[in-house]
């Protein structure tokens, strides 16, 4: 390669760093983005978000046609068969066809790629190696976005054939008889469920009192409730000691979270979804005299510069929710800033969402959060039950939850649990964003039939007087 030396390297090409990249070129500046996988998109287009969204969407259609729900519609079918080798074929297609197309945008936007791994060798820096485009590089300023690995527990080791993470849960060659999924976070839910659908005796191992770690209780309770009646099962308040890996499956040794009696489990498959961590080895980080948090993250400041100057970091490796689009915003926000825009994220409003069936959405404080902080809130909630167009789907299940300042009126935070919850917070987000208050949604006007009225009424209910309850 004939160039060398660029106005800013990013390192990494996930959300957060492909995004940058991008946004980055269209301000003007010259722009190369080193990632050492050959596929552009990191973890989440190829061993995450899209992948693990995809198997959702056809389980979910698996599930339905054989578990009789399009009879209800009128819809008789014979017999149902699953051609798993297939559905992971229709997966593996659309991630080549995501990843494929960031590849389009690179050269659209002319930014410079490069495959390999990248170590950050001293001020503007890189060296890149075990890759098509191994050599040295220097630029203005360099950005770190890296993304997290899975993480396990201590006395287990992930093989991905029998003791899996997500990387692997996506890729299983056949249907597990038993899946043990240890931790009921976002990811374990998400997975458990995909093999549930497709026949799995699936039973969740968390080490709280509760799943979601974080989320809104009222709303947590009421996912446990359908995700048993789904099939799943529960064993919370339980601590796995060990999983060992056998010729024929895995055996797992647990015992109850406050310390008491050890218990043998055996299964087919055990998924390790206990979370992640930043992907930050092997960059030279010490070296270069990046400090990290004590938690192992990379520490920046406002405008997401390490303790070194121009060096600077996003997404995964920094402190916040390890989500896609916050590294994506934290990708825009920085290069922007870097370019003299002005850029700003605002953490409480970054959504968290579970793509299972119904789905699970949250955004801002948590009536726990609310309740930790002092803060007097007025709450308003509305069911899908009694909203036209969810009875309509066949989607009753749910509600939306409001929670506004008692004084002001001030939305605080939106929790939703129901059919596209994913999609309807985002009105949320918006209007959030601007400061809205409760009255402000409920005096803004719906389409009829939506599930997003249901929005409105929850909005009408924080002041009791929803009309359709």
């Amino acid at each position: 390669m004939s160039e060398t030396r660029f106005d800013l390297i990013v390192i990494g090409a996930g959300p957060g760093g492909y995004v940058a990249a991008i946004r980055a070129a269209q301000l003007g500046m010259s722009v190369a983005c080193v990632e050492k996988r050959t596929t552009l998109g990191g973890t989440c287009l190829n061993v995450g978000c899209i992948p693990s969204k995809a198997l959702l969407n056809a389980s979910e259609h698996y599930a339905d046609a054989a578990g009789g729900g399009l009879g209800e519609l009128g819809i008789e079918l014979g017999s149902v068969k699953l051609d798993l080798p297939k559905m992971m074929r229709g997966k593996d297609k659309i991630v080549d066809s995501l990843t494929t197309g960031i590849d389009f945008l690179f050269k659209k936007n002319k930014v410079t790629r490069l495959q390999g791994a990248a170590r950050i060798d001293g001020a503007g820096k890189v060296t890149v190696t075990d890759g098509a485009d191994a050599g040295s590089y220097e630029a203005e300023r360099i950005l770190i976005a890296t993304g997290s690995h899975a993480s396990s527990l201590p006395g287990i080791e992930i093989d991905e054939t029998r003791i899996v993470s997500s990387t692997g849960a996506l890729a299983l060659p056949k249907v597990p008889k038993k899946l043990i999924v240890i931790g009921a976070g976002y990811i374990g839910l998400e997975l458990g469920t995909v093999w549930a659908r497709l026949g799995a005796e699936v039973e969740v191992i968390e080490f709280l009192p509760r799943i979601l770690p974080g989320m809104d209780d009222e709303i947590a309770k009421k996912f446990t409730a359908m995700a048993k009646k789904q099939g799943l099962r529960f064993r919370l308040k339980t601590a796995v000691k060990s999983a060992k890996a056998t010729k024929t499956g895995v055996s797992l040794t647990v015992e109850p979270a406050g310390g008491g009696d050890a218990e043998t489990i055996k299964a087919d498959v055990a998924l390790v979804a206990v979370g992640r961590h930043p992907a930050t080895d092997g960059l030279g980080l010490e070296e270069a005299g990046i400090a990290l948090t004590e938690r192992g993250r990379i520490k920046v400041d406002a405008r997401f510069e390490t303790s070194v100057e121009d060096v600077y970091a996003i997404g995964d490796v920094i402190d916040g929710p390890m989500l896609a689009h916050k590294a994506e915003e934290d990708g825009v926000a920085a290069v922007e800033m870097m370019a003299g825009h002005a850029g700003h994220v605002d953490y409480d409003l970054v959504p968290g969402i579970v793509y299972t069936a119904p789905e699970v959405a949250t955004l801002g404080k948590s009536e726990e959060a609310l309740k930790e902080a002092g803060i007097e809130y007025k709450k308003g909630s509305f069911p899908f039950s009694a909203n036209s167009r969810a009875r309509a789907q066949g989607h009753p299940d749910g509600f939306v939850k409001i929670l506004a300042d008692a004084g002001t009126d001030r939305v605080l935070g939106v929790h939703i649990i129901g059919h596209e919850a994913g999609t309807i917070i985002h009105e949320c987000a918006t209007a959030m964003a601007f400061g809205a208050s409760s009255e402000d949604i409920a005096r803004t006007c719906h389409g009829h039939p939506t599930l997003n009225e249901a929005v409105k009424e929850a909005a009408l209910a924080v002041d009791g007087r929803a009309i359709h309850m």
